[in-house]
């Protein structure tokens, strides 16, 4: 087998520190891991040559050694050196310890260090990778988000029970910490991003915590004033109109809004603008009426 350069192997040059060394072999190693990629064969090889190069590499007299006789591995000079440094005892032909092992690991590391690991996941050189992270989504109605209380979600055949926060938005989301994939060789968790999508099921309209609403007033309330009544997300509300409200008036309803996120107790306000509303199919007698307040406010304009 050609000779493998373990520098390319974790896409490192070699000055790479130490560090550099163990976050390119942890990035690597968790992508091609087998449990991760199952029945990929090539994702198989590639995760046992990242192994082996991490196994030279982070290990300062294997990386040195490799560093200087890497390139002429089958010198002898190169296995007379890896001779003394294994424990059993050196070996004289191809056919002896660490050469002619049906394993997929290259020949200059099985001479060069006697192939006793085990890079399948089960040696001593198997690392604890933390799980992935799962995607969800839950579709939520605006009124539930006021007074939210436990929804359960079911996430790659698992039933989880969350508390909604109050207050969340359309397109939020948030990260349920362990929920997510269990970690391989006793790694922890991933995580579970949580996506709300909310529908508008009510007559308002969200802006942040705040809610917008266009409210009909008939046009004798407007005029003379009076009392009506208001539906708000928590519950009915009494109003004065003033006496000559006029077409597009706004009034504010104070902590009447969605909850403020993260915030308890906290509330957004409601704005409302108020709509005239002219009578219709007016009979002869109201007809009559209005012209006479007509001819009477033309006295009182001039």
């Amino acid at each position: 087998m050609e000779f493998i350069d373990y520098y390319k192997v974790l896409e490192i040059d070699r000055h790479a520190t130490e560090d550099q060394i163990k976050k390119a072999y942890r990035k690597l190693a968790r992508k091609y891991h087998p449990d991760l990629n199952p029945n990929d064969t090539e994702a198989k090889k590639k995760f046992q040559a990242i192994n082996e190069a991490n196994e030279v590499l982070s290990d300062p007299e294997k990386q040195k050694k490799y560093d200087q006789y890497g390139q002429n591995w089958q010198q002898s000079e190169a296995f007379q050196n890896a001779s003394k440094t294994n424990a059993s005892g050196g070996f004289s032909s191809a056919g002896q310890q660490g050469f002619g092992r049906d394993d997929d690991f290259s020949d200059f590391f099985s001479s060069m260090f006697g192939g006793s690991s085990d890079f399948g996941g089960r040696g001593r050189s198997a690392g604890k990778y933390r799980g992935q992270d799962y995607q969800s989504e839950l579709q939520l109605n605006l009124s539930d988000v006021v007074n939210p209380g436990k929804q359960t979600l079911n996430v790659n055949g698992k039933n989880i029970r969350i508390t909604i926060p109050p207050g969340v938005e359309q397109g939020q989301t948030i990260k349920i910490n362990g929920y997510g994939a269990p970690g391989i060789n006793g790694g922890p968790n991933g995580d579970l991003y949580l996506t709300f999508k909310v529908l508008n099921n009510t007559k308002f309209k969200r802006e942040g915590a705040d809610l917008h609403l266009r409210l009909d007033v008939d046009v004798y309330t407007a005029m003379l004033g009076g009392d009506i009544t208001v539906e708000t997300l928590s519950g009915k509300v009494k109003l004065i109109v003033k006496p000559e409200t006029q077409n597009g008036t706004k009034v504010k309803l104070k902590g009447k809004g969605m909850p403020v996120y993260k915030q308890e107790g906290a509330f957004g306000d409601l704005y409302l603008t108020y709509n005239v509303v002219l009578p219709q199919n007016l009979n002869t007698r109201e007809k009559e009426l209005i012209k006479e307040l007509s001819k009477l406010r033309e006295h009182v304009t001039n």
